[in-house]
């Protein structure tokens, strides 16, 4: 767009969208200006709809390989490498608090083997299983600190990590892959593991893949994408 429509169309916008999170893109002389809005709120981060607006303007916008995007968070540089779109995101510190009664209500009895808190509530399992059967009151979900909580566990195989992400204070019960939420997953594994890279798997019912490698206090998230619909808004701005 030239310019931004009212902030109460972008919110009718993405509550009729309904998904995790809509953007918006602005054009500016050097980057682009993108905001994220779930169907209650404007956030602060999200990947997947910056991975989809860079997918979107590489493919009928812009001839480059790289895209900057102006933020609340700061620059986000997006960069295509054949269909992968890595992402550079701010990696969130993580401080340890203690697994209380409380969180493990929320989590429905599951009880985390340590918690730690960044925007977001990270709580390590103990297993695969543990994340895949986490049955979370989402109730009690918003009442715990923090604006998501993530859920993740060591992977197997080829996947170093599995997460889930819950996030019912933005009216979202599950996000199916969570780009800000491997901002403090993939720095707890990368650490905890040793690896300079991780593979990550998203265990929501959609699921998803997500390669993650820690730079100082960046995350670079790489992924796929593909085009689902083309449509038109009709609407008064």
């Amino acid at each position: 767009m030239d310019s931004w429509p009212s902030e109460k169309l972008m919110m009718d916008i993405a509550r009729e969208n309904n998904f995790s999170e809509t953007a918006f893109i602005v054009k500016n002389s050097m980057h682009y200006k993108l905001r994220w809005f779930t169907p209650n709120s404007e956030i602060d981060l999200c990947g997947h709809a910056t991975l989809a607006s860079a997918f979107v303007l590489m493919n009928f916008y812009d001839d480059s390989n790289t895209v900057v995007f102006d933020t609340i968070s700061g620059p986000l540089a997006v960069k295509r490498d054949g269909d992968f779109y890595s992402m550079n995101f701010p990696a969130y510190k993580l401080n340890p608090v203690p697994v209380t009664n409380e969180i493990i209500s929320a989590l429905g009895g599951v009880t985390p083997e340590c918690a730690f808190m960044g925007r977001d509530l990270l709580c390590i399992l103990k297993d695969s299983e543990s994340v895949i059967n986490c049955k979370p009151d989402l109730e009690k979900i918003k009442s715990l600190d923090g604006l998501l909580v993530h859920v993740t566990a060591q992977g197997k195989n080829n996947i170093d990590c599995i997460s889930r992400s819950f996030a019912p204070k933005l009216a979202i019960n599950e996000d199916p892959v969570c780009g800000s939420g491997h901002c403090h997953i993939a720095p707890y594994w990368i650490n905890k593991l040793n690896k300079k890279q991780i593979t990550a798997y998203q265990a929501s019912q959609r699921g998803g893949y997500l390669h993650c490698e820690l730079e100082k206090d960046r995350v670079i998230i790489s992924g796929q994408a593909v085009l689902f619909s083309e449509g038109k808004i009709f609407c008064e701005i």
